[in-house]
Order: C-alpha cells, then sequence, then structure tokens
C-alpha cells in the first residue's frame, strides 16, 4: 500500500479565446502541474495543481512547490491521507493550490485501491450530478449577448457575467446579455473585486431591473465590512470568493454572517479535507455554497464535481464545464449533457491520464 513513484508534469492548456478576461487579469493560457501517484501495487493517484498568477501561484512556482513536496510522499501508506497532508501542511507556508493538488492525487489513489469514487471517502455522494453556470468573460456588451445566447442555445440556465467596474458598461452588458436569452435563464454577476460598497449600491437599482440572482465578490477581499453592508443592504444575494481563502476565512464569513453565499474552491482551500471542513461550517451556520470555477483540465473538474456532489443543498449552478474551452486536455473527456454534469462511472475521480 505504500507509495513508489511521485511523478510531477507540467499541464500547459491554451484558451480557445486567447482574449479571455476579466477584471483582474488577462488570461491566454494556464500552466498548471500534474501530480501523478503510483503505490507498490501498481495503483495510481492523479492530482491537479492550478496556477493562475492573479489568482492562485505562478506556473514555474507551483512546479517547485510540487517537486519540493512530492518526495515526502515516496513511502507513506495511501490510506495515510490526514497525517500526510498535516505534515504538508507544517513542510511549505501556503501554497494551497499545491496543497490541494497533493491531496487529490492522495484521494484518487485510495479511491482506486478501493474501487470506489473519491466521493465515498467524503462521506457519500447526495446527488449524481449538478447543474451548471457558464462565464460570460469581459468583452463588449454585444459580444458577450452572443456568446450567451449560444451558451443557452446550448441548454445551460445559469450563466455567470465578468464585470469591470465601470458601472455604465457594465449595466450595458447585463442589459444585453438579458436582452439575448431572455427571462428564463439565471444571471449571476462577477466584478471580481472591482466595485467598492457604496458604488455597488447605486449601480445595482439599475441592474436590478435585469433579474440578478447573485452578486459574487463585487468588493475587495479584505473589505469584510463591505461585503457585510451589501448582504444586509440589497435584496440579492452576496457571494464571498476571494475573501473565502481558507477554512478560518469561512469560519469568519459565516460566523458573522458577512455573506449569504460562499463560493467554495478545492484548489483555494488546500484540498478536498478542507473544502469538507467548510461545507460543514457553511452548513452549521445555513450558509448556502456553491462550487465556482478553478480553471483547468477535466482532472480538475471531475474532482470538484466529487466534492460538489456531498453538500446537502446546492441553491446555485456550479461552475464545473469551463475545461470546455481549453486546449490539449491531457484527461479523458468529461462530458456535459444540457447543461448538466453527472458522476462518471467508476472508481476514484472518473476520467483517466492521456498525457
Amino acid at each position: 500500500m505504500k507509495i513508489t513513484h511521485a511523478t510531477v508534469k507540467p499541464c500547459i492548456q491554451g484558451l480557445a479565446d486567447p482574449q479571455w478576461k476579466f477584471a483582474r487579469a488577462q488570461v491566454p493560457r494556464l500552466e498548471g502541474a500534474v501530480l501523478e501517484l503510483q503505490d507498490e501495487d501498481g495503483h495510481t493517484g492523479l492530482g491537479y495543481v492550478h496556477a493562475i498568477p492573479a489568482i492562485s501561484t505562478h506556473g514555474a512556482g507551483a512546479l517547485a512547490a510540487l517537486e519540493f513536496l512530492a518526495p515526502r510522499l515516496i513511502g507513506r501508506r495511501a490510506d495515510d491521507i490526514a497525517a500526510v497532508m498535516e505534515e504538508i501542511d507544517a513542510t511549505l507556508a501556503f501554497n494551497p493550490t499545491v496543497k490541494a493538488g497533493i491531496d487529490m492525487a492522495l484521494h484518487d489513489l485510495l479511491a482506486r485501491r478501493l474501487g470506489v469514487p473519491v466521493h465515498v471517502l467524503l462521506g457519500g455522494k447526495l446527488r449524481d450530478g449538478v447543474l451548471l453556470s457558464r462565464i460570460l468573460p469581459i468583452k463588449a456588451p454585444d459580444d458577450m449577448a452572443l456568446l450567451a445566447a449560444r451558451l443557452a442555445g446550448e441548454g445551460y440556465r445559469q450563466l455567470k457575467l465578468k464585470l469591470a467596474g465601470d458601472t455604465a458598461t457594465d449595466i450595458e452588458r447585463i442589459a444585453a446579455v438579458r436582452a439575448a436569452v431572455g427571462p428564463d435563464v439565471v444571471l449571476t454577476l462577477d466584478p471580481n473585486q472591482s466595485y467598492h460598497a457604496k458604488q455597488l449600491i447605486g449601480a445595482f437599482s439599475k441592474m436590478e431591473r435585469y433579474d440578478i440572482a447573485l452578486i459574487e465578490q463585487p468588493v475587495p477581499a479584505a473589505d469584510i465590512a463591505g461585503l457585510a453592508l451589501l448582504t444586509r443592504t440589497l435584496p440579492v444575494a452576496i457571494e464571498a470568493d476571494e475573501s473565502a481563502q481558507s477554512v478560518r476565512d469561512v469560519f469568519r464569513l459565516v460566523s458573522e454572517r458577512v455573506v449569504d453565499v460562499i463560493n467554495l474552491k478545492v484548489t483555494n482551500l488546500g484540498g478536498l479535507r478542507h473544502f469538507m471542513e467548510a461545507v460543514r461550517i457553511c452548513e452549521a451556520g445555513q450558509v448556502a455554497c456553491r462550487l465556482g470555477a478553478a480553471f483547468g483540465p477535466a482532472l480538475m473538474q471531475a474532482m470538484s464535481l466529487q466534492a460538489a456532489c456531498i453538500p446537502k443543498t446546492l441553491p446555485y449552478a456550479c461552475e464545473l464545464s469551463e475545461h470546455l474551452h481549453l486546449q490539449d486536455d491531457p484527461f479523458t473527456p468529461l462530458p456535459v449533457q444540457a447543461g448538466r454534469l453527472s458522476l462518471p462511472d467508476g472508481p476514484g475521480c472518473g476520467v483517466g491520464y492521456q498525457g
């Protein structure tokens, strides 16, 4: 049952749209990494390290951290996940996305050894799949409307608009998208910290006519008071994303009832173990949770899907189909049907490595 090999490989993927942009950066490609573990009986486990400089870490930094930590996995038991991850947490400060990749690989390895899906190790599924939301990157209003109409035509019933903090143009974007998709598609907004609280309060009086279901992280991550003000003031769900970078962050957001919803990401939280801690905190405090986008190949989405089938309730669609606009995916496909992603058959995370 001991781990005998830990192989680190770069995973570089271009975007089908090299002009893909959100408020903090343009993302022409991803420079992540894959960790492949093998035990003495020939079972393998896969993990993905998410690397976008404006969000998590730089690709070279991710590779360096992973190559530093990977040798510590050799000789460890595949079923010793908690002890191994405690040691990894103590060995290198920060780097949650790198630790998340290791955590994923360990869970995948053990699940494949046992012949069960990863969700069984997390307590078992409460659903067989999730509804999906697709993201509209920042573009001219007409261009965003065209993309929205195409995605709605493919069966997606929830769309998220990236906004830039320019109130007038952002309202034009929302208006154009709503006109393109009609009244039945759920719209959410993600300014990625580009507004301040009172600016958004003023802007929302012009946005709300377009039937907005949720606004994700409109103010800077450190502005907890601003998030709380928006939650108390606006008649729309306010969600934390960049403000929820650790289990401790989630505890504060829930215990102080700062937001209505928390965007939980396996990558940001440092792995599936911490993800489950965050889910239980949200459930205990009756704050909704959702799985937002962690860009990456099919493996990243498959692992997030295993986690997404655990929470008791998911009132909003999850963003686990962004792998569809990435190129050169080294993993077996994770198909989306009519705006829904279903758990794949088979043990582990459900996808294989072809790289």
